[in-house]
């Protein structure tokens, strides 16, 4: 009798950690062409052998391992993800502290940990100090571990009912045995990443591509705008000159920029379609109804702040610095709500137009909540916080009328009960991690003040916060080099999030 299963492709027999070396080794020739451009051919040197050495191990692991089949799929690819975003960075790594002569190989690391998790951070305060080859190759490693989060999270987190996905999911014991059964028996081949693979890939470069012809038409350099696009797109906050607010393309870039902050705010934003719980019109989804929410609230509530403090100077009341602290306040809150952590210029001149420092706690809150689930960015979720804002929302009605009966669906009451119940571990758990990360922090001798802040940025992936949250901007240069390697760790753990780790941890979950 002839077998019904369909033969398995080359791409879905090699392991996933393979695919992503090979991928990873074969980017390098772009910063390898981009320094010989620049006749930079030492950097171009490196990275050429940097991707010949890496194809060929790649090559011979994958003849080695092809074909191999683990007996829970599931459980390898969750721990595979979690070895990629610590081992990975490793091979990215060498080129860089090749080439960057000075860096130690802990710094370099740590440097391709951040860009990786998407998280951003960076030991350069001046961006001068390293050649902009490496710039491009930080900017490139982040773009594909935005990538990474795009598709592990659909075709990985999604049927394990973590990532965010619980929040919908939790009481449907039923689909999600189902689901565990089919990635069991369908998924042998890794045809869930193949497949999803296929459907994002396209997307995600041509809205990269889309970004950065919008930006060169703004006025902004060739290599800058390629630059900014792959790290709006991948929520990274990558920058070769500091910053947007030091770009060329002025304000027509930022609201090019805000346009592609969207993507990190839902995944119906480019996901559309691939589930079939995904028909639902994107004004009407819950993420984006809480991102809306709070762009417009807090930049309200901020100028208003800036709108008082210049009250007593006629001059700084007019209409025109009124609308560009508005505007700066709208785009540096869904940067950092999206955990990108680009400022505008404009949000600096409201701090100089009304002579009041800026709250950095308010970014902090900000990067706390994130973005959408099964986005690249990061933070609690839009998601889980809508769900625990409805749950409040339901016992204040119970409070004025205790026989009540709440409507608005079947899913609605989900996400009001379990929802949130699963959304209140989460929270908890996040905490948790940011008092532990401070701890470790605080006993490698870092200050509380500049560890809470070191602790959120890396756990919510918003690098960039370090410079704007404190009274005094952060540098991680400064830092001991015990703390760069807890901080490294800490952007792990904020990329996968708790519930990935401790499904990791079940015994159940290692059970054949």
């Amino acid at each position: 009798m002839q077998s019904r299963k369909d033969p398995p492709s080359t791409l879905g027999s090699v392991p996933l950690f393979v695919i992503i070396m090979g991928i990873g080794s074969a980017a390098m020739v772009l910063p390898a062409l981009h320094a010989w451009s620049r006749s930079d051919y030492f950097t171009g040197r490196i990275f050429l052998y940097g991707t010949i050495i890496g194809c060929v191990v790649t090559l011979l692991i994958g003849l080695a391992t092809q074909g191999r089949r683990p007996s829970n799929l599931a459980r390898t690819q969750l721990s595979t993800l979690v070895a990629t975003f610590i081992f990975m960075p490793v091979v990215f790594a060498l080129p860089f502290h090749e080439a960057s002569r000075s860096a130690s190989f802990l710094n370099s690391w740590f440097e391709m940990v951040s860009s990786f998790t998407t998280t951003g951070a960076t030991l350069y305060d001046n961006p001068q100090r390293i050649a902009p080859s490496l710039h491009l190759w930080r900017a490139l490693v982040g773009w594909l571990g935005g990538l990474l989060t795009w598709i592990a999270a659909l075709a990985i987190l999604a049927p394990l009912n973590i990532g965010g996905f619980e929040v919908r999911s939790s009481m449907r014991d039923a689909d999600t045995r189902q689901t565990h059964t089919q990635i069991n028996r369908r998924a042998d081949t890794s045809e869930r990443l193949v497949r999803y693979g296929r459907a994002l890939i396209p997307v995600y470069v041509g809205l990269t591509t889309a970004l950065w012809l919008g930006l060169l038409a703004a006025g902004e350099i060739p290599f800058v705008a390629i630059c900014h696009a792959m790290s709006v797109m991948a929520t990274s906050g990558i920058s070769p000159i500091g910053g947007t607010h030091y770009g060329a393309s002025g304000v027509v870039g930022e609201m090019l920029i805000f346009v592609f902050l969207a993507f990190g705010i839902s995944r119906l934003t480019f996901s559309a379609g691939l589930f079939s719980n995904d028909n639902r019109k994107l004004w009407k989804d819950p993420e984006v109804q809480m991102a809306f929410a709070l762009v417009v609230i807090v930049p309200t509530l901020l100028i208003l702040r800036h709108f008082v403090g210049a009250a007593e100077d006629a001059a700084g009341t007019d209409l025109r610095s009124a609308l560009a602290a508005l505007w700066g306040a709208i785009f540096t809150v869904l940067s950092f709500l999206s955990t990108t952590g680009f400022e505008s210029a404009e949000w600096l001149d409201a701090r100089d137009w009304s002579g009041l420092e800026t709250p950095g706690l308010i970014l902090v809150g900000l990067a706390l909540v994130g973005g959408g689930v099964a986005t690249t960015a990061g933070g609690v979720k839009l998601l889980r916080v809508y769900a625990l804002f409805r749950h409040g929302e339901r016992e204040l009605e119970r409070l004025v009328h205790p026989n009540s009966v709440g409507g608005s669906g079947q899913e609605a009451r989900l996400i009001r009960r379990q929802g949130a119940y699963i959304s209140w571990i989460f929270f908890m758990l996040f905490a948790l991690s940011i008092a532990a990360v401070m701890l470790m922090l605080t006993s490698t001798g870092v200050q509380f003040e500049t560890a809470m802040v070191l602790a959120v940025s890396a756990l919510s992936t918003t690098g960039p916060l370090a410079s704007v949250a404190a009274e005094h901007p952060i540098s991680y240069a400064g830092i001991p080099e015990m703390a760069k390697a807890v901080l490294a760790f800490a952007m792990v753990l904020g990329r996968m999030e708790t519930l990935a780790i401790i499904a990791l941890l079940n015994p159940e979950f290692w059970r054949s």
